[in-house]
């Protein structure tokens, strides 16, 4: 595991590595989810030697019926991928909103990622799809706090 900082960042702050990482392989460059500045929305990163390296937004949103936060726009450099920093991000996530008395979160995950939030906790939930932006496959995936 690499020294890393868990960080607030601004939703402007997000998009060069969701860009990098979420829309590389995508017929979209799109990165301004329309979430990004509904009430409640949260923006957490990771510093590495002063240089984001890892984001994720957090947007308050039903699952199911019930209240519950959806993980947006997870990306982790490239260069760092493998070392944990990913895995870190969403632990500081899921605890900041299981503290906040929170029970639910959940994402749109990419197939290419499942085996990831499983490590972390989550569940598949469902059928797959096809995302209409990114055209690749992903599931529903839903982590009890």
């Amino acid at each position: 595991m690499i020294e890393t900082e868990i960080v607030e960042l601004s939703p402007e702050q997000t998009h060069p590595l969701r860009l990098a990482v979420l829309r590389a392989d995508t017929p979209t460059k799109e990165v301004v989810f329309p979430e990004d500045t509904w009430p409640g929305a949260l923006h957490l990163g990771v510093l590495h030697n002063g240089e984001v390296v890892a984001t994720s937004s957090w947007i308050p949103r039903e699952h199911a019926g019930r209240p519950a936060i959806q993980l947006r726009g997870m990306a982790t450099a490239h260069a760092v991928q493998g070392t944990g920093v990913g895995g870190l991000l969403l632990a500081a996530g899921c605890a900041r909103y299981q503290a906040a008395g929170e029970t639910t979160v959940w994402a749109r995950a990419r197939d290419a990622a499942l085996t990831f939030y499983r490590r972390h906790g989550f569940e598949v939930e469902g059928d797959g799809f096809i995302d209409q932006t990114t055209q690749l496959p992903h599931h529903l995936v839903v982590r009890t706090l």
